[in-house]
């Protein structure tokens, strides 16, 4: 089970909404979001409602201001718990829409995917039985995009509008 914990202003003050399961849409919940407090589990929180938007990845702890969680403004309209998964960790990723062009298999975390495959641009990707995070630019930085066990034919279907990647990270450990 999880727990998270939302606050309207920074440093944990206003009014808050504690969550412990999926919210679609917590706009009726807080209009603004400037602290969030994980007491459990790992997290996704959304831009946007019904899952879209930008998302920001996020584990036990306080987060006092929404650039602690890397956010780009103080929305937050709906947030998933990741569960915990039990299994190889295995991520196939193309450099060509619907699994064409050459595959890399990953393993573990590649802090820059430029340096260790040469390019940087993921068209398609099978996600085995983990769950990965794709950061828009190297060293875990930017936009972030959670990648559930799966198959994506192509980058929109994990949120992206752009290929480019620039580091991978799994979670779940």
């Amino acid at each position: 089970m999880g727990k998270i914990t939302f606050y309207e202003d920074r440093n944990f003050q206003g009014r808050s909404y504690e969550c412990s399961s999926e919210c679609p849409d917590l706009h009726s919940h807080f209009s603004r979001c400037n602290s969030i407090r994980v007491e459990s589990g790992e997290w996704m929180v959304y831009e946007k409602p019904n899952f879209s938007g930008y998302q920001y990845f996020l584990r036990k702890g306080d987060y006092s201001d929404y650039q602690r969680w890397m956010g780009f403004n103080d929305c937050v309209r709906s947030c998933q718990k990741i569960p915990k998964l039990q299994g190889s960790h295995r991520l196939v990723i193309y450099e060509r829409p619907e699994f064409k062009g050459q595959a890399m298999e990953l393993m573990d975390d590649c802090p820059s995917l430029y340096e260790r495959f040469h390019h940087n641009n993921i068209h398609s990707c099978h996600n085995v039985e983990s769950h990965w995070l794709l950061y828009e630019h190297p060293h875990y930085r930017g936009r972030q995009y959670l990648v559930r066990p799966g198959k994506y034919t192509h980058f929109n279907e994990w949120g992206s509008s752009s290929p480019r990647v620039g580091s991978i990270k799994r979670i779940n450990l």
